[in-house]
């Protein structure tokens, strides 16, 4: 199990989430941020604290935004399991799913 970050994130970043993980597992990509769902330790620090209520238990995603656990798992097929996003900062791409978005609205 693992929290995922859903479609509110897209094009806002607030990076809150990443300053409150305990184990740096939510990633950056160029539109979004990402959990990893190998090294979240399932611990919702992050939940609480995104401004735009975008992250949520796997199990509590709302059915509209149900693709983004499918969007969240396959970011990582092609960078693995680096151990920590901090090392890598941007990844400079998207999940094909969240690149291929319209912008969202800043508010």
């Amino acid at each position: 199990m693992t929290y995922i970050i859903a479609q509110p994130c897209v094009d806002v970043k607030d990076k809150a989430c990443i300053e409150e993980c305990p184990v740096d597992c939510i990633y950056e990509g160029d539109r979004s941020l990402y959990i990893h769902p190998d090294e979240c330790v399932d611990c919702g620090a992050c939940e609480p604290v995104c401004p735009v209520e975008a992250i949520y238990y796997e199990d509590d995603v709302p059915d509209e935004w149900a693709e983004y656990y499918k969007a969240n798992v396959e970011f990582f097929d092609e960078i693995g399991s680096p151990g920590g996003a901090a090392k890598l900062g941007n990844i400079g791409k998207d999940h094909p799913f969240v690149a291929a978005l319209a912008p969202q609205n800043q508010g």
